[in-house]
């Protein structure tokens, strides 16, 4: 019997280190592309293996198309690829944007006599919905319904998405002209808010010193993952990589302590810590550990929870709330698994 633990235990470990090559192969074709942006490719990649999706409220020209285009081509086909599903589609969302153009539409064939359904851009691995707050709620609900669901419903008929679906959606922080933002219920879809800083002069430096060479080709070159690959690390994480029970008890008494806050008006979901979970996870096994640690918690936290509380006027920063909230659950963390 105990052999054949030690024998379980070794599989399992197996399991997690090969995930791990995964995200890291990911992580480098990323890296590769996108410089001085380690913190947020950590994240997306998290995001990804967690089966999230991710807003980033970002400045224009600071590398969200680049970083999606490869991550779209670092996802290799296990055979031959299907036409109708493509690595990436990048939408610009615009006021005049319908729900058909994203979704797709019933076309009439007039050699066959009947409609045929052809397939919209969320037919793909990875898909950038740039500025979703330029588009009309109608639209933003048909997107993400596609994102909670991972299927779109065109004429009462429903469309499964691939299984590897993952979102990269954008908005602008500076301007609000002719935008709908996206009320607290639908940003609730999103595993992460992440926003994008300036890069350091020394990244910006080294981007220019890239010229000539393209950076998605220089990204080309390094090894990339099938989507089979992929699918399967998403299994690995949650089956493999051990979150201790005392964790679940820290998510709830973090989100209590949130709501009972009177800084706070409206605070977290109970699907917020649901979906924190597997990104604990994935977390972990980035970081190359095949288990959760408080330091996981500390850092994904306030991507979690930011975009999902609402504040009393006059509290400019909601991460020092959400850290006060989350400190002694880090503490309590972080004694027991000392004593273990």
């Amino acid at each position: 019997m105990e052999a054949m633990a030690r024998s379980e235990s070794e599989g399992a470990r197996g399991g997690v280190e090969v995930a791990h090559e995964v995200a890291e192969r990911l992580g480098a074709r990323m890296k590769k592309a996108v410089i001085g942006r380690e913190d947020v490719i950590e994240l997306v990649l998290t995001a990804l293996l967690a089966d999230g999706h991710v807003l980033l409220e970002d400045y224009p020209g600071s590398g969200k198309t680049t970083l999606a285009r490869a991550l779209g081509a670092a996802i290799e086909a296990d055979g031959a690829r299907d036409e109708r599903l493509a690595a990436f589609r990048r939408i610009q969302f615009t006021p005049d944007l319908l729900p058909s153009d994203i979704t797709g539409t019933n076309v009439f064939d007039v050699e066959t006599s009947r409609f045929e359904f052809r397939h919209g851009p969320v037919f793909a691995h990875v898909v950038l919905a740039d500025e979703i707050n330029r588009t009309s709620p109608k639209v933003q609900a048909a997107m993400l319904e596609a994102m909670a669901e991972k299927q779109v419903t065109v004429d009462n008929e429903t469309h499964a998405l691939d299984p590897l679906f993952f979102v990269i959606a954008t908005q602008n922080p500076l301007d609000l002209a002719g935008t709908y933002p996206l009320p607290t219920p639908q940003l609730d879809r999103f595993l992460f808010k992440i926003e994008m800083k300036h890069i350091s002069r020394d990244a910006e430096l080294d981007v220019l010193a890239q010229y000539p060479t393209p950076h998605l080709e220089a990204a080309a070159s390094l090894p990339g993952v099938t989507r089979t690959q992929l699918l399967r690390a998403r299994e690995v994480l949650r089956h493999q990589v051990r979150l201790d029970p005392i964790f679940r008890e820290a998510l709830v008494d973090t989100a209590r302590a949130l709501r009972d806050d009177e800084r706070v008006l409206s605070g977290a979901s109970t699907r917020s810590l649901v979906l924190l979970m597997p990104a604990l996870q994935a977390h972990a096994l980035v970081e190359g550990r095949d288990y959760v640690s408080p330091g996981d918690l500390e850092v994904l936290a306030p991507h979690v929870f930011k975009h999902r509380i609402e504040c009393v006027p006059g509290v400019d920063d909601p991460v020092e709330v959400i850290r006060d909230a989350v400190a002694p659950q880090i503490e309590r963390l972080t004694k027991e698994s000392m004593r273990r």
